[in-house]
């Protein structure tokens, strides 16, 4: 007969599932995503945000008239070149964080790795956060609110051998040169700035939130 697992073993499976589902990242089309990952695709001007970790609760919020003017601006305010749209969309990630923290009750998610707080309404993992960050950026591409960017597909990094925890970000390619930047919200607490960098940098940093001395 099996044991049953003691709090510290059932908190071990909870954490593998969790990273697993991180690391089963899509390499199809951004909207290709949702289907995979247990999200709901923008429709219009609503979005769905995820929380409670891998999508596990889907709140809508449906931004008004006013809501995308505030968006366009803060995009528009990037439209010099490449590098001042970057910047653009990580004021706008800031946006809708704060947008959507009263509806969601996502004020006080935590940033990084937090497997405490799986189930837990209002906080969000890597999927949540790279899906959220997805959905504002195709409410953006729909309404032509980019310039220098397309919206691409989330990517992972990560698995247990090399050190590192799974974890995956939302995406853009600059359409000039073709780059690939993360756009990552996972790392910090709501509200706070992405980091925005090449994909490739990305892919290669430790994660500095978990690990080892």
């Amino acid at each position: 007969m099996t044991s049953p697992l003691s709090p510290v073993g059932i908190t071990a499976v909870a954490a593998l599932l969790i990273v697993t589902a991180c690391a089963s990242q899509s390499t199809s089309e951004a909207t290709g995503w949702f289907g995979t990952h247990d999200g709901v695709p923008p429709k219009a001007s609503k979005v769905y945000i995820c929380h409670g970790f891998g999508c596990a609760y889907k709140t809508p919020v449906e931004y008004s008239r006013q809501d995308l003017a505030r968006l366009r601006a803060i995009l528009a305010s990037g439209r010099a070149s490449p590098d001042a749209e970057r910047q653009a969309i990580a004021r706008a990630v800031v946006w809708q964080e704060r947008r959507v923290a009263s509806t969601v009750g996502s004020q006080d998610d935590i940033g990084g790795f937090d497997i405490e707080n799986a189930g837990v309404s209002g906080q969000m993992d890597c999927i949540d956060e790279s899906t959220n960050t997805t959905s504002l950026l195709l409410i953006a591409q729909r309404h032509k609110m980019l310039r220098h960017h397309r919206v691409s597909a989330p990517v992972a990094r990560g698995f247990f051998l090399d050190g590192r925890y799974p974890h995956a970000t939302a995406t853009i390619t600059e359409k000039k040169t073709g780059t690939v930047y993360a756009v990552d919200s996972w790392v910090h607490e709501n509200g706070k700035r992405p980091d925005i960098m090449p994909i490739e940098r990305w892919l290669a940093e430790g994660d500095r939130w978990f690990q080892s001395s």
